[in-house]
């Protein structure tokens, strides 16, 4: 999310910024993601990510975690709680799923692929079951450590999850609306 490797205006999450603006949507995307942070370290921090008036928290968290074998229920309890909070103050979470590597074993990959949709169902939360979808595992949408993306991978992520945001902000841009609008008494 942050863009490791890439000028800050070719992450994702910059590319959204520029939908939601062509779009007229008056939203401001903050780039709250932290190179090499796990769950844990996304939980740690959640509180300044949500200061301000935030509407809608997509959490694409969990890839460092795999990455580093760590137990795919304690990153459940993380990402649980961080939707927890979101949702506490009324704002709409995006779940963007992982995958895990295969050098954990298929034990460990059922595990962690798991967890994503289970907190989905559990939460109510929209979900976008792979963020890197169409981009992980091709040499040619990704640097050379093989893991994060080029500039031609970040703008298919970021193609991956307008398709699940933009309804959200839609949505959430009719009820801003309705909510300016004053009644008119006659």
């Amino acid at each position: 999310t942050i863009g490791f490797g890439l000028p800050a205006t070719e992450a994702y999450p910059a590319l959204l910024q520029r939908r939601l603006d062509a779009g007229g949507y008056g939203f401001e995307v903050v780039n709250a993601g932290v190179s090499g942070d796990t769950s844990a370290g996304g939980l740690s921090r959640l509180e300044w990510s949500l200061d301000g008036d935030v509407r809608i928290l997509v959490v694409a968290l969990g890839g460092n975690d795999g990455l580093r074998g760590l137990p795919p229920d304690e990153m459940k309890r993380n990402l649980a709680e961080i939707i927890r909070r979101a949702r506490a103050r009324d704002i709409a979470v995006l779940l963007a799923g992982m995958e895990s590597l295969t050098n954990m074993g298929p034990d460990y990959r059922r595990r962690f692929h798991d967890v994503f949709p289970a907190l989905a169902r559990e939460h109510g939360v929209s979900f976008l079951p792979f963020l890197l979808e169409g981009v992980a595992g091709r040499a040619d949408l990704n640097q050379s450590d093989g893991i994060h993306p080029t500039a031609d991978g970040a703008r298919i992520i970021a193609d991956h999850v307008w398709s699940a945001l933009e309804p959200m902000a839609q949505a959430l841009a009719v009820h801003v609306l309705h909510d300016q609008v004053e009644p008119v008494v006659g």
